[in-house]
């Protein structure tokens, strides 16, 4: 088998021109290979390596503000600013340490390490860190809430196709004294 290996080696190295093991170090496979089909790493790095392999991330820098409804097919990691509407219903929602949020947020995963003032709804889950501050109620099936993190409203946990309509307790009718 060595003998097959080095004579693909030899002719690899006969097509390049460079003659023994260098060609090897000089053309090695991943530099040959198409560059639209190489990983890119900036993805996996964008945000702790949470995202699903191959998936987009979009950021949204510190010295950036909106002010409106922001909706898309993308994560996202927003650093600055965002007061209106945020609509992810199949993408996952991070908020940096130095994001700062006021608005409504839907989103198929919240993770919040900022700051966010509206009520926040997670499809599959909401996680707060322990730097991360909520002013507003809190509805998802899975919540994951750190030691440290603020959390200033109601939380209601329902599991996947349920309404979120709780049941009101029922009052025990008071005894007749006589």
């Amino acid at each position: 088998m060595a003998l097959f290996g080095k004579q693909q080696q030899d002719s690899k190295a006969a097509k390049s021109g460079v003659d023994g093991p260098v060609a090897a170090l000089e053309n090695p496979p991943a530099a040959q290979a198409d560059p639209s089909k190489r990983p890119d790493d900036r993805k996996s790095r964008s945000s702790g390596g949470s995202q699903k392999q191959g998936s987009e991330v979009a950021n949204i820098g510190k010295s950036i503000s909106i002010k409106g409804d922001l909706t898309g097919n993308e994560d996202i990691v927003i650093e600055g600013k965002v007061e209106g509407k945020v609509d992810l219903q199949n993408n996952q929602l991070t908020i940096g340490g130095d994001g700062s949020v006021n608005a409504e947020i839907s989103a198929k995963s919240v993770v919040i390490i900022g700051r966010v003032k509206g009520n926040v709804d997670g499809t599959e889950r909401i996680e707060i860190q322990a730097t991360g501050i909520v002013e507003g109620d809190v509805s998802a099936p899975r919540l994951v809430v750190a030691e440290g993190a603020v959390v200033n409203g109601s939380v209601a946990m329902t599991k996947p196709g349920q309404p979120q309509t709780a049941k009101p307790l029922q009052e025990k009718p008071a005894a007749a004294t006589g």
